[in-house]
């Protein structure tokens, strides 16, 4: 190759490096896709509610399929225990939707899971809180920094109230509830970020750390399990998701 030739190749490299795309490929090292774009290969969930188009994961619940429970697409590779996981998401205005992960079956449903999950809904009044399915419920709503404190004795239902776990402590803001909400978008994509490492977890939207969750509690925590992502009981609705990659740590 000509000196001239290798000068503009090295320069076009700077240039892709320098640019979004080129510094997320850059810093994407580990990282394994979760999705082959053409089937729901290496997944478990009911077809009447999932499927790939053009390449992306649709969840869609019509006027004709509505939900008497909530209902997942399982991955089936792996139950990670400290990971990353990042893609991007798109819901309507109605939606319902989340990412559960650390989670197990529910033995009497078919294809449900019981678990953390950072909550997503088309309204975004929701979306980036941490919300344990079927269990202690909400563990960090939206803007909130908690320490969820350890479990000695009781009913877990008898320690819930409106629909939140009451034995955390709120231990600081992560910012104002209407600015984090602006920085989500309405039914456009977004982009999710899930850290889980250890007894954290936190949940970044667009790169705003939206909740941050550490979990004492060793009786109803857990360690490892399942990933899956819902669509919910409710109106009907569309959630796509597209680009999930993985990295265990």
């Amino acid at each position: 190759m000509k000196r001239h030739a290798r000068i503009t190749l090295l320069l076009l490299f700077g240039l892709w490096i320098g640019s979004p795309e080129g510094r997320a490929q850059a810093t994407e090292s580990g990282f394994v896709p979760l999705l082959n774009g053409s089937s729901l290969e290496g997944w478990e969930g009911d077809p009447t509610y999932w499927r790939i188009e053009n390449g992306t994961l649709v969840g869609e619940v019509t006027p004709t399929t509505l939900l008497k429970t909530n209902t997942f697409l399982i991955w089936q590779q792996q139950q990670p225990a400290d990971f990353e996981l990042k893609g991007t998401f798109r819901i309507t205005k109605d939606g319902n939707s989340g990412i559960n992960y650390r989670s197990e079956r529910v033995a009497e449903v078919p294809y449900a899971l019981k678990g953390y999950q950072a909550d997503i809904d088309g309204q975004n009044k929701y979306t980036g809180q941490n919300y344990e399915e079927r269990g202690r419920t909400t563990l960090a709503y939206r803007g909130q920094q908690t320490r969820i404190q350890p479990f000695t004795q009781g009913n877990v239902r008898d320690l819930i109230k409106n629909n939140a776990w009451t034995m955390l402590t709120v231990e600081k803001s992560l910012g104002e509830a209407e600015a984090l909400q602006s920085r989500i978008k309405s039914e456009d994509w977004n982009e999710f970020h899930l850290i889980v490492k250890g007894n954290r977890l936190q949940h970044f939207i667009n790169g705003v750390l939206m909740s941050d969750v550490t979990d004492l509690d060793t009786v109803n925590g857990k360690k490892a399990g399942l990933l899956g992502v819902q669509v919910h009981v409710g109106p009907p609705m569309k959630v796509e998701y597209r680009n999930l990659r993985l990295k265990t740590l």
